[in-house]
């Protein structure tokens, strides 16, 4: 990450509680995980201000895969902030952005995710995998943040990845709770 976009991101981290971002510890992780498996489509649920969109971008930038990341956000404000801040750091070619329902929008993507990025409404979590479980490859990665902190309100997702014999999952011991899982087949 450039100076600028890293003081950025340490500015960010002081507006965590009100714009709901992950954790440093969490953003850290994901951008070594996209620099290691050299994904190249990802699919974010959930922009907010741009905090994690910021790391996730500049991963796929230095990962040099050509990657790109599309990024919904149901709040046309955040995802203005958010717009902005990816502006700012000169990241804006590796970002599409989508303002509105997750729900409404994922079946009209033209695109395979690779990588899915899952922190929005947490309620909705069952909802976002069902909609994307069989179009996503082998190889494809789903992390999903707040499924300790948000145990009841996502326990039915993790209840149906578990079993879902296609896909490998553990919760990580990340901030808030970090699912990964790993789409076998």
């Amino acid at each position: 990450m450039d100076a600028y976009a890293l003081q950025l991101a340490e500015k960010l981290e002081e507006t965590q509680h009100d714009f709901w971002n992950i954790s440093h510890q969490t953003a850290e992780f994901i951008s070594m995980l996209i620099k290691i498996s050299k994904v190249k489509n990802v699919l974010e649920i959930g922009t907010s201000n741009g905090y994690s969109t910021l790391w996730i971008a500049d991963a796929l930038k230095d990962s040099n895969t050509g990657g790109h990341l599309t990024t919904i956000e149901f709040y046309e404000k955040r995802q203005s902030i958010a717009r902005e801040n990816i502006e700012n750091c000169n990241l804006s070619d590796y970002v599409t952005f989508k303002q509105g329902r997750a729900l409404e929008i994922i079946p009209e993507l033209d695109f395979v995710p690779d990588m899915v990025f899952i922190d929005a409404n947490k309620a909705e979590y069952i909802q976002y995998f069902d909609l994307l479980k069989d179009k996503l490859p082998a190889g494809a990665i789903i992390l999903a943040d707040n499924v300790v902190s948000h145990a009841a309100k996502v326990a039915d997702f993790l209840e149906t990845i578990k079993n879902d014999t296609r896909y490998q999952s553990q919760v990580l011991d990340l901030p808030a709770g970090l699912l990964m899982a790993l789409k076998l087949v």
